[in-house]
């Protein structure tokens, strides 16, 4: 029996599929795709997620292939400058989403995870001991667990029964990747002057005259699963822009919507949801992968600590009451942002208002750090301002705080030298090291990176070593 069986090979089953094997659970992603998809529906990385890798230390596999860009117009669209961040990786890293699939499945199967493609799960039952999956094929699987990472139209949430309530798309827009025939100049002289009005509308240049396309639809497919012409693609740009830009050849196509859902639960016993199959909304802000990988971060050492059998009392069902909060909040955010870029009248008052009150320095802060999801905070008690936040990267005496976190444990930064985790040391590091960014005597740290734990006393310590590391 596979000890979890995660049903989707896209960003968020892959970082799932990475965090559980560094604990060394036995683990198999499951994908109906005969080979990973070529289509690029997210173009990066936001600081969160950058810190995560880092976190992880694997960073550097993405910068080689990303280009760092500035923190700026990411709330609807309104241009401000980069606000300072509380953050070593104060910049979103644009890549496409392929390069970021095969960075993470790279890194899933290095670590031993299992990824077979053209597996469809059909069915799926659980009981006490486990989670019996039906294969398109006719087979069954038997796992401890199953994660449903398996995207919007998650098999797994409709076979759980799990309610998805939201709002059904409004509007519907054209994507892909295809060679332009008009020179550059032309295309961003167009582009230029309809951009003053349709926001969803662009074309970004690739390479050997290649572009990313996106236009908006004419009205709502009847099945968005269906890809669009090219036919289609060119009949729109003369819409929108007056012209078809010579578009052919085109690499692929797709379509998307603006619903936007979040899932009513997620888990259900030994079955829980992460990324897209909790929640889906539409990409304003460019939060959709990042929120998934972030979920799995979460998810992944919780579900091992309960696998390895050290996992305190609701550790496990913590994620949902961790994580469908902030995906309720982003789903928030991209509801405002989607508002303010509505040309009517009103949301366009408010579009002018929220311009100049971006012009406070605290104000656009904010905005920015709820998108790129720095400003997450867990419930995990009263006390210190750091309690529940996730510690930024620390310059020690020693070296960075990120370079002690590899192993995906958990970590405490003692300045005092007095402090012990004698009785957990397989669960958690002890990191005798000071910092002059850090203004507190010790710092408890989860294994994704937030504070659990401000203080310097041993017994203090130890009960909520206990409460988050087991007994």
């Amino acid at each position: 029996m596979t000890e979890v069986l995660v049903v989707g090979s896209g960003p968020t089953g892959l970082m799932l599929a990475a965090e559980l094997r560094l604990h060394g659970v036995d683990v198999v992603v499951l994908e109906k795709d005969s080979a990973p998809t070529k289509v690029v529906r997210a173009m990066g990385l936001h600081a969160r997620s950058v810190e995560v890798m880092d976190q992880r230390g694997v960073l550097e596999r993405f910068l080689a292939v990303g280009t760092q860009y500035p923190v700026a117009g990411f709330f609807a669209g309104i241009p401000k400058p980069t606000p300072a961040l509380d953050s070593a990786h104060a910049y979103t890293l644009g890549m496409p989403q392929p390069a970021i699939d095969r960075i993470l499945a790279e890194r899933a199967v290095e670590l031993g995870a299992e990824l077979r493609y053209g597996v469809e799960v059909v069915g799926l039952s659980q009981d006490e001991r486990g989670v019996d999956v039906e294969l398109a094929d006719g087979s069954r699987l038997r796992a401890g667990y199953v994660v449903g990472c398996d995207g919007g139209r998650s098999t797994v949430r409709k076979l759980l029964g799990i309610g998805f309530p939201g709002e059904p798309s409004q509007v519907e827009t054209l994507l892909g990747e295809m060679s332009v025939g008009d020179p550059l100049d032309t295309v961003n002289a167009v582009q230029n002057e309809v951009r003053k009005t349709e926001r969803r509308f662009g074309l970004m240049p690739l390479e050997d005259g290649v572009f990313r396309v996106v236009v908006p639809a004419d009205g709502l497919a009847a099945d968005r699963n269906v890809p669009p012409t090219l036919e289609e693609v060119k009949q729109q740009l003369m819409v929108v822009a007056g012209t078809d830009f010579g578009v052919h050849s085109p690499r692929w196509l797709s379509r998307f919507g603006d619903a936007t859902r979040l899932a009513d639960r997620y888990q259900v016993d030994r079955v829980l949801l992460a990324g897209d199959a909790a929640h889906i909304h539409p990409p304003l802000g460019g939060q959709g992968l990042n929120l998934g990988v972030q979920d799995a971060f979460n998810l992944g050492w919780k579900l091992a600590a309960e696998i390895n059998g050290w996992a305190p009392a609701g550790l496990l069902e913590s994620y949902e009451a961790e994580r469908r909060p902030v995906g309720a909040a982003v789903l928030d955010s991209t509801r405002a942002q989607g508002v303010l870029m509505s040309l009517d009248a009103g949301p366009q008052a408010l579009r002018r208002l929220f311009t100049e009150l971006m012009d406070f320095e605290e104000v656009n802060r904010l905005l920015i750090e709820r998108i790129v999801a720095i400003d997450v905070r867990y419930d995990v008690g009263e006390g210190h301002e750091l309690l529940g936040r996730r510690l930024r990267d620390l310059e020690l005496k020693g070296g960075r705080l990120y370079a002690r976190m590899h192993e995906g444990r958990g970590l405490l930064l003692d300045q005092t030298g007095r402090l012990s985790v004698t009785g957990w040391e397989d669960r958690v590091d002890h990191v005798v090291d000071v910092s002059e960014e850090l203004d507190a005597p010790a710092v408890l740290l989860r294994p994704d990176g937030h504070v659990v734990w401000v203080g310097e006393d041993q017994t203090d310590l130890a009960t909520h070593l206990t409460r988050w590391f087991g007994r």
